[in-house]
């Protein structure tokens, strides 16, 4: 074909699909001044955050300036309003750092979780209160609850259930005793990575790890690492700080914990056996926060030990239309045989059906506890 006829095709070819390709010294322009846009505009947002605080007047401290069941109407709006081509999850993650930005404008909040450093308790702290955040890291489950309950920490997160191994029994006894309540809650895709210094399977003799992901990963170590002499500690950060200081020791935990221990991936997939791992947090508080308009109530009913006695702690919320969404029964410790009911409600304490229905369950209840009404997790 002749070179004028070339031409003439690509002419044709052109009008035929549309406009020609933009410039990309003109689309980067374009980008520039959206940039622009939008850092004016979270500026904007963070002025008005800050006459938001004004507008409460002077408050104690900065824990009196958050308010939960707001933060979650904004996240819905977002996932309401996306039209993609971005997920909801990134997006969720964006506002949730430009709030938390926002509301350290005040004064940054402490938030105590179960360290040190690398462990999912972390990844779950910074998923729901953002970077601006301070986090406090602790030795123990027990010990987050005494931090928060002593103000030393303006809330706290905990582990409460995991989707293939179930509850976390410390975490449930620990509402027994104390006076916190549950200010909300987080799910966190949970994917464990077997991690040593050398990233040689061959020389691993033994491997620490928490309980749990030892649980979660069970198949996959008996069927690769059989004679490993496996090592139980309280958290898997605590487990990759043990496995740094050896060649022939691993670690079972997430991609944070490789990183701030400086460690490799032995394999490069997730070894817990369900795909879909999922840990379910709570965050602790000292109050009870108003409505979101999507909340779930968790309670504690005790009731002795008799027949029908589930029954009967499980009617009222039938008759009432309320949706059960977990029970999980624990000795008291209290009296002898009488046991306390943990119960996920959807709805909040203060809806009418919720007060009709705790109202009748306490003629058939020895005690009932409301432990929290909180936003559902956003997605």
């Amino acid at each position: 074909m002749a070179a004028k006829d070339k031409a003439s095709t690509s002419k044709a070819g052109t009008q035929a699909t549309g406009a020609a390709a933009p410039q990309l010294a003109d689309v980067r322009s374009r980008i520039d001044q959206i940039d622009r846009d939008i850092q004016a505009l979270i500026a904007e947002r963070a002025r008005m955050a800050h006459q938001v605080g004004k507008a409460k007047g002077k408050l104690a401290q900065a824990v009196d300036y958050y308010r939960p069941e707001r933060e979650a109407q904004v996240l819905r709006m977002v996932v309401d309003r996306n039209e993609g081509p971005l997920s909801d999850e990134l997006l969720v993650h964006v506002y949730r750092e430009i709030m938390s930005a926002c509301l350290a404008q005040q004064e940054p909040l402490k938030i105590g979780y179960l360290g040190p450093e690398g462990t999912f308790s972390q990844q779950a702290t910074l998923k729901h209160f953002g970077r601006s955040a301070i986090g406090l890291p602790m030795a123990s489950i027990e010990e987050v609850f005494a931090e928060v309950e002593a103000g030393n920490a303006d809330f706290g997160v905990v582990p409460v259930e995991n989707s293939g191994q179930g509850t976390i029994q410390v975490t449930l006894d620990m509402f027994l005793t104390s006076n916190l309540k549950i200010c909300g809650e987080v799910e966190l895709r949970v994917n464990q990575y077997l991690l040593s210094r050398s990233g040689r399977i061959e020389d691993i003799e033994r491997i620490y790890s928490h309980p749990q992901s030892f649980a979660q990963t069970a198949a996959w170590l008996r069927a690769n690492l059989p004679k490993a002499e496996k090592i139980p500690v309280a958290s898997n950060a605590e487990g990759a700080r043990r496995a740094r200081a050896s060649d022939d020791a691993a670690s079972i935990g997430g991609e944070s914990a490789a990183q701030v221990y400086g460690l490799k991936k032995v394999v490069t997939r997730p070894i817990q056996t369900d795909a879909d791992n999922t840990t379910r947090f709570l965050v602790l508080g000292r109050q009870i926060f108003p409505p979101s308009g999507h909340d779930r109530t968790s309670v504690l009913v005790f009731i002795h030990d008799k027949p029908g006695a589930l029954f009967d702690v499980l009617s009222p919320f039938a008759r009432h239309g309320i949706s059960m969404n977990r029970i999980e029964s624990r000795p008291s410790h209290q009296a002898k045989w009488e046991y306390g009911f943990f119960i996920d409600l959807a709805g909040h304490v203060q809806e009418p059906a919720m007060q009709a229905a705790l109202a009748e369950l306490a003629a058939q209840a020895t005690d009932i506890k409301v432990l929290g009404s909180y936003p559902v997790a956003v997605p």
